[in-house]
């Protein structure tokens, strides 16, 4: 072989090695170790507690934590499905098992964050017990936050429902209804803009937050807190074959802390309780 040839040959080992640790150095989302970018769906506008871990991630581990919002909750569990993202949190565990179930998604749980609880709100009465025969009623409209906000009208007394439903009844399902109440199906986004139209409207934690309503003290009636709330404990969720990655686990153990229940509580006034 001449010294030209044995140049030529060199210079393609050397492509190719190099091309060989650049792959080796991938991180969660196809970039170098040093430049490891994750991608996070939200549901919402208030997001303050992940701009905190946003900004410890990439100060203390030099992971860049993009945050993608979304508009509606079955976003990010298709989002999370086909790839666009990462990881999510927003989400209840038992919506998105509802959706996995009927999709045939592989969304899973890798933590937990808050428990938001769900309200009744209202710009006529300032209490349940005020409600008028035939009031309309607001409620979301998919399958996991419509039986919550029954179960929730269920606990302010204003109806019964069927006990083999378990968490997941239907207005099919509604064995007492003494004040006649007319229900109205709505995306969980619009509930709270229902309020001129409506008597009450059922109105996630997070869709109240961010029409500038705080639910501790705006709500005239509160889900309560209780053993079985846990179905309702939002979630951070990845893809079944990479929730023990190292960098999503990292991730976790950056939001469970002190400061980031701090910038919760503070975000919320008190509205959002975290739970690990």
């Amino acid at each position: 072989m001449t010294k030209g040839w044995k140049k030529v040959v060199m210079s393609v080992l050397a492509v190719g090695t190099i091309a060989l640790l650049s792959a080796c150095g991938a991180g969660a989302s196809g970039a170098s170790d040093d430049d490891t970018t994750v991608k996070l769906g939200v549901v919402g506008e208030n997001n303050e507690d992940w701009k905190y871990v946003q900004e410890k991630l990439e100060e203390e581990e030099n992971i860049n934590l993009e945050i993608i919002p979304f508009t509606d909750y079955r976003g990010p569990i298709t989002a999370l499905e086909d790839g666009s993202i990462d990881l999510h949190a927003t989400l209840t565990e038992i919506y998105m098992d509802e959706t996995n179930e009927e999709g045939g998604f592989s969304n899973t749980t890798i933590a937990y964050t808050t428990l938001n609880p769900l309200g009744i709100f209202s710009d006529k009465i300032d209490d349940v017990e005020d409600l008028e025969d035939g009031a309309e009623v607001a409620i979301p409209d998919d399958v996991s936050n419509e039986s919550r906000a029954l179960l929730l009208l269920q606990q302010a007394d204003l109806i019964e429902l069927d006990e083999d439903k378990g968490n997941m009844p239907t207005t099919n399902d509604i064995t007492a209804n003494p004040k006649n109440l007319r229900f109205e199906e709505l995306d969980a986004n619009q509930t709270i803009r229902s309020l001129n139209d409506v008597d009450i409207a059922c109105v996630n934690n997070n869709v109240a937050v961010d029409a500038g309503f705080i639910p501790t003290e705006d709500a005239i009636f509160l889900e309560p807190v209780v053993e079985s709330s846990r179905p309702y404990y939002n979630v951070i969720a990845a893809r079944e074959d990479e929730q023990d990655n190292e960098v999503y686990q990292t991730v976790v153990d950056y939001y469970q802390t002190e400061e980031v229940k701090e910038v919760i509580d503070d975000m919320t006034e008190g509205s959002s309780i975290p739970v690990w």
